[in-house]
């Protein structure tokens, strides 16, 4: 935008100085042509007879006789080189200029017939004399009113006005290009304050603002919070919303903090009175003694609230050591042992559904490149948490499927890692419970799950402990089913 501008006003410059260049030099050649005019008209005063200008020439215009010598007006003392005259007397015309050797010439009848056009006002005009080119001139009358029309030519002029044209054009090629240059180092080392400042929000927005307790450390240097510049303006801005931020985050987490720490110690202590409620319903229940139908269908369902209130607060407990980092047990793991246990409990607990396994071939010793067969699925993790993981997965798939849907748990070994998914042909999870469906108590539509008992955590905690073990969860909730998968590391070196 500087260098249009900056070419604007030179056009417009340029452009004014050249018609005010134009204008001075029209009005000096106008003086020379009066000046011109008046030694013409002078000379054509004197007593002269007009003859033939030459015996070889053919004569003036068509039609008129031939004319001896020039003009009086064009062989006057002081008539320069280019000077064009027409002197009409007693209806005869002769018209003749000054050609650059100082020879006299005659004009053509075309030239003649535009001179003898000019108004007798005595003010100069431009006129086109076809080969001559451009003439300005000016008509007056002598004392016998014969017509006396004088003019020089425009050439010397417009060849000036070109030549300063060039100039200036390549004067201001010159300008835009030093400009370009000089503003182009300018402006980048002006904004250079300002790409710091970038940096340093770039740094902050790459910054795990999400995990837990974050050290923000970041803020823009001293030297480019000056309040006198603009970039100074909004470095000091950008500290003081970095420091509100800080505050905000560390205001935020300690509440966290509490929340988990009053979770964990109720869980804790509710295990205790949960266990003896359940102990005590069940100790009714056995008693010899008999009892109404009334009275054991309530200690049934005491039991039964107190065993799912009992899953709750272990579910509690476990999510809230795992936000407090408390490290897992860590050694050898083989999923695929797990995988068949967890499928098995599932189809004992679901045998409407149909369960399918795919796992590798224990059979196939050949390695992949690390020194481990390829059908080895062990990975270095808590063994208890991962089968929660999977019995989660399967009871969610069992909960949020109709009977008869086929389940198909299988198990990748990879040279780093360890994939299991869970996939089912149900009828998929909705489009808007996607974002939502690993936060905490979250839970699907009841309608296909009618008294599934769901807490909304079995999600949440596989979610948690993967990532403890420095996996990762990701799923496919298309229409048609839902596919679960689970990567795992082979070492521990990625988990929390």
């Amino acid at each position: 935008m500087v260098l249009a501008l900056f070419v604007a006003v030179a056009a417009g410059m340029a452009g004014a100085s050249t018609l005010a260049l134009r204008a001075s030099l029209v009005e000096q050649l106008d003086e020379r042509v009066l000046a011109t005019s008046e030694r013409a008209v002078r000379a054509e005063d004197a007593p002269r007879e007009i003859g033939p200008l030459a015996p070889s020439d053919p004569g003036g215009p068509e039609g008129d006789p031939p004319l001896s010598g020039p003009p009086s007006g064009l062989d006057a003392p002081g008539q320069a080189a280019g000077t064009v005259t027409l002197t009409v007397q007693d209806g005869s015309a002769l018209g003749a200029y000054i050609d650059t050797a100082g020879e006299f010439q005659q004009l053509t009848a075309a030239q003649v017939e535009v001179l003898a056009a000019v108004e007798t006002d005595g003010l100069a005009r431009t006129v086109d004399l076809d080969e001559l080119g451009e003439y300005r001139v000016v008509a007056s009358t002598t004392s016998a009113d014969d017509l006396v029309v004088t003019g020089l030519s425009l050439e010397d002029a417009s060849d000036t006005v070109s030549r300063y044209l060039v100039i200036e054009a390549m004067v201001a090629a010159l300008g835009v290009g030093l400009a370009a240059v000089l503003g182009g180092v300018l402006v980048r080392r002006e904004l250079r304050p300002l790409e710091r400042v970038a940096g340093t929000a770039t740094r902050v927005s790459e910054l795990p603002l999400h995990e837990g307790e974050v050290a923000l450390a970041e803020r823009v240097d001293v030297q480019d919070t000056d309040p006198r510049t603009e970039v100074g303006q909004v470095g000091a801005a950008l500290n003081r919303m970095l420091g509100h931020v800080e505050g905000a985050l560390a205001a935020r987490h300690e509440s966290e903090m509490q929340v988990r720490r009053l979770v964990a110690d109720a869980s804790h202590e509710l295990r205790t009175p949960l266990a003896s409620i359940r102990g005590y319903a069940e100790l009714v229940r056995r008693v010899p003694a008999d009892l109404p139908p009334d009275a054991l269908h309530a200690m049934a369902r005491v039991e039964s609230e107190a065993r799912r209130m009992t899953t709750l607060v272990e579910d509690m407990l476990l999510l809230a050591r795992l936000d407090a980092g408390r490290p897992l047990e860590t050694g050898p793991v083989d999923l695929t042992a797990l995988v068949l246990d967890a499928v098995a409990d599932a189809h004992v607990a679901g045998p409407d559904h149909v369960w399918l396994l795919d796992l590798p071939d224990p059979d196939d010793a050949e390695g992949d490149g690390t020194g481990l067969p390829q059908h080895d699925a062990t990975v270095a993790g808590d063994e208890d948490r991962l089968r929660q993981v999977l019995v989660n997965l399967l009871a969610n798939a069992r909960v949020h499927t109709p009977p008869g849907t086929r389940v198909l748990t299988a198990v990748r070994p990879g040279p780093e890692a360890v994939t299991v998914s869970v996939r089912d042909d149900g009828p998929g999870v909705p489009a808007d419970l996607l974002p939502t469906l690993f936060q905490r108590f979250s839970r699907g539509d009841a309608a296909r799950a009618p008294g599934s008992g769901s807490t909304g955590l079995g999600l949440a905690i596989v979610d948690a402990v993967v990532q403890a073990h420095g996996g990762q969860i990701t799923v496919d909730g298309a229409a048609g089913g839902t596919t679960f998968l689970v990567t795992l590391p082979r070492s521990t070196a990625g988990a929390q």
